[in-house]
């Protein structure tokens, strides 16, 4: 897979792309670290391949790591890569300095350790109803229920759904990549005491909860693409933390409910396996 990131790369010029149609900048936004560095110049090249042009690529990286990035990665300024260091947030740094910067720009979140497939932001944008407050993910689970307002263990949850139903209470992940509209956002959640106190390594719970508390609801876009890692990039994975060994995301989830309680309280949701009232719709 590297050799055909680079052998495409190398042919860009005769790949043909679009403009996107969405009214407003459309920003790509991921931040990386130094376990990561190794590979991070094959994602980036896989986002200034896509079918569809975003205005800016985006790359936010801690102030004491940046001189740490290789060259495979600053020589691609001048194709059109930003580089902008900032504090070190952990993996908020790809979207908080970002909503800091501005509120008024679609963004679309991406991490660094997978290879994006050349259509995976015309997905995402083709996806957008611009009279709605939606956002759209290439990837999400559907979350499970104890009580009413009270989610299940999230080790119980279904992961990586490809077609949820309109009845479906779906969760965005951003390892696929998610795409926030303008004005997404609760107010609180730019507030680095209140995230870092409530999720810490949860930036998928606190972006979730404040999009939701904002009025925003999900839907999953039309990719079906496997997704591909590169190799020895997921040693540090956060799922491994959060969800398998630690059940730090249930703490988190625990810690938000306690803090803002259930984001959509007026929605119906699904309790042993009866269905009601939708909160989100599939794509």
């Amino acid at each position: 897979m590297p050799i055909y990131v680079n052998s495409k790369y190398s042919l860009r010029i005769w790949l043909k792309s679009q403009e996107h149609d969405l009214p407003g900048k459309l920003i790509i936004s991921l931040t990386s670290y130094p376990p990561r560095f190794r590979t991070l110049h094959l994602t980036i090249k896989s986002l200034l391949v896509q079918r569809v042009r975003p205005d800016i690529i985006e790359l936010w990286v801690a102030e004491n790591d940046y001189p740490m990035l290789p060259c495979d990665v600053t020589k691609l300024m001048k194709d059109g890569l930003v580089i902008r260091q900032c504090k070190d947030l952990r993996s908020y740094k790809k979207i908080i300095p970002r909503l800091q910067f501005s509120q008024c720009d679609w963004v679309v979140i991406a991490d660094d350790d997978l290879y994006y497939w050349s259509t995976w932001l015309k997905e995402l944008t083709d996806a957008v109803n611009p009279d709605r407050l939606e956002v759209i993910c290439s990837r999400c689970h559907r979350i499970k229920f104890e009580h009413k307002f009270i989610p299940a263990p999230y080790i119980s949850w279904d992961f990586d759904v490809l077609s949820p139903s309109g009845n479906d209470v779906i969760f965005p992940t951003g390892v696929g990549g998610v795409l926030y509209p303008p004005g997404s956002f609760y107010k609180d959640v730019c507030n680095h005491n209140l995230f870092m106190r409530l999720c810490p390594t949860g930036d998928d719970i606190w972006l979730f909860w404040m999009a939701a508390i904002n009025g925003a609801t999900f839907r999953r876009s039309a990719a079906r693409h496997r997704q591909i890692v590169w190799a020895g990039s997921q040693e540090c994975a956060l799922f491994k933390q959060n969800a398998v060994f630690d059940n730090q995301n249930d703490r988190q989830i625990s810690a938000m409910m306690k803090e803002y309680g259930w984001p959509i309280a007026v929605a119906a949701i699904t309790v042993d396996s009866q269905t009601t009232r939708g909160l989100v719709s599939g794509a």
